[in-house]
């Protein structure tokens, strides 16, 4: 089948951007015009400033996909994938081969792109070598064939369902001006923030450290000269120096917390963008820990938990809770737990499984990269719920470079995150848990960074996205709640909405409260600011 797709430039933004005349980051004035927007895009839960390799980067879409493009991308809805670097694409019958053809385009350096490149970038994506996180998510890649510059055939061992998700986050990269880095020092190497190019509507000019990344139009741009002169990324210590930034009128846009929002949302300066953020939060039970061996144990942690409280007083109700990865209607099955609040429950099962010999009152390590005030409440409140039932946690934030640095390491210390707080998307493809959940996933393969070793989790996961039938797919997806719901590697929490705001002053701006910031197609090539 042939799908036709519109060629679109650039993709993304997120986190969070501003715009000013002459913005001083730092105590240094960053170079600035009439027309250059300005903010911090990485503010947003998961960014962090020097995350610049898209290969591995699990957030900061927003920013990448302004300057590197990948293939295809969602639309701003996140209904549908559209092209970006390719025009159209072709599914055999078997869906064992996929055919793309590829757009004219162009790259920073003036070099054409050619289907070299886009096989050049699967191909490191698809090495553990690189750091890459898509690497086992591609290890159904059988061949990749460039039939001319301007046709790519990638063809699988295995249908995967979820291929096409997985490419909208692959950013093309140029294939002269990284073959000669070797594939094991690749992520390392200071390429990304000192001279990267892509194909995108702005191009990379420069990145001082703890301050800001400052990007410039690209004139020779195939969806044309983009309408602002500049992008500046800034870096604020935190999202409530942001906001401040934000309501001072330093910046214009910026992610909030639900209750920031009656702050704004009065306010015509202002507008206010909600929507669900395909995330789902949990408390992750590091296997590695004999803490959780137990199953009681684990459920004791989901009775404990007033989870509706804490979504009706510090969400003001811009949740539902999850009783597996899935809020979706048609991804979760009838007849699962519910897990309500039972602290007495929660106690029984504590003694049954004999919690005062396995660890009684001595500290839990909780470790999260969640930073905002919202997130501190929240986890206040799960530190007294559980001390109620005679958990004993202690919550650890620390930012997501350091968070990243312990749960991914092969070799990690169990005892540093005997839980974690933390958030994975489940959207728009349901496949997307699969990274965090999958035995195969643990790292370094990938982010299953609880080290989930649960036998039927794993065969339930690989049986769905080896699923290609349409009409089976939610079947297969509610099987695999059912089994998150009965082995519990999270206690799942709740999918909240996420909001952002930006000033009036934008105009023809796209946002969308993806995960991990997108990508989809924001077109920054049309942004604009009036007076």
């Amino acid at each position: 089948m042939m799908r036709e797709l519109f060629c679109l430039p650039a993709i993304a933004l997120g986190a969070m951007m501003s715009i000013t005349g002459v913005p001083v980051l730092g105590g240094v004035a960053a170079p600035a015009t009439a027309a250059t927007l300005s903010g911090g895009f990485d503010v947003g839960p998961g960014g962090f400033q020097g995350n610049f390799n898209p290969l591995a980067a699990t957030a900061g879409l927003t920013w990448l996909s302004i300057y590197f493009e990948p293939l295809i991308s969602y639309d701003e809805k996140l209904e549908k994938i559209v092209g970006v670097l390719a025009s159209s694409y072709e599914v055999s019958p078997d869906q064992l081969t996929y055919t793309f053809k590829l757009a004219d385009a162009k790259w920073h350096d003036g070099k054409a792109f050619t289907a070299k490149d886009a096989k050049f970038t699967i191909e490191l994506a698809a090495n553990a070598k690189t750091g890459s996180i898509f690497a086992a998510r591609l290890k159904v890649l059988s061949a990749i064939e460039t039939p001319d510059d301007h046709a790519l055939v990638v063809k699988l061992s295995a249908p995967s369902a979820s291929l096409l998700d997985t490419l909208t986050k692959i950013m093309v990269l140029p294939e002269h001006a990284l073959a000669a880095v070797p594939a094991d020092q690749l992520a390392k190497s200071t390429w990304w923030s000192t001279s990267p190019i892509g194909t995108g509507p702005f191009k990379f000019v420069k990145y001082v450290q703890d301050q800001y990344v400052e990007l410039t139009a690209n004139p020779d741009y195939r969806g044309g000269k983009p309408v602002l002169d500049r992008l500046i990324n800034r870096y604020f210590a935190n999202p409530a120096s942001a906001i401040s930034a934000l309501r001072a009128g330093e910046i214009q846009f910026t992610y909030i917390d639900s209750n920031d929002v009656p702050t704004f949302k009065d306010d015509k300066s202002f507008r206010v963008i909600e929507g669900a953020s395909f995330v789902v939060n949990y408390l992750g039970f590091n296997q590695d820990s004999p803490l959780w061996k137990d199953l009681r144990v684990r459920q004791a942690v989901m009775y404990a938990l007033n989870r509706d409280a804490i979504i009706k007083s510090l969400y003001g109700g811009a949740a539902k809770p999850a009783n597996c990865a899935y809020v979706a209607g048609q991804l979760v099955p009838e007849g699962i737990e519910a897990y309500p609040y039972d602290p007495a429950k929660a106690k029984q099962l504590l003694d049954e499984a004999g919690w005062d010999k396995i660890n009684g009152d001595k500290p839990v390590t909780l470790l999260t990269y969640y930073n905002t005030p919202l997130a501190t409440n929240v986890l206040a409140a799960v530190q007294a719920m559980l001390a109620q039932v005679g958990i004993n946690v202690v919550p650890r934030a620390v930012d997501a470079p350091t968070y990243n640095g312990l749960v991914l390491k092969p070799d990690a210390d169990a005892s540093q995150f005997q839980l974690v707080y933390a958030g994975l998307q489940n959207g728009p493809d349901p496949s997307n848990i699969n990274t965090g959940l999958n035995e195969k996933q643990i790292p370094p393969a990938g982010a299953n960074v609880v080290r989930a070793r649960m036998p039927d989790l794993t065969k339930a996961l690989d049986a769905a996205i080896a699923e290609t039938d349409v009409a089976k797919r939610h079947q297969r997806y509610q099987d695999v709640c059912k089994v998150m719901n009965k082995d519990l590697p999270w206690a799942t929490m709740w999918v909240a909405n996420r909001y952002g705001v930006v000033s009036s002053k934008v105009k023809d701006f796209i946002w969308t409260p993806a995960p991990g910031g997108g990508p989809y197609v924001a077109h920054p090539e049309a942004w604009k600011l009036s007076e």
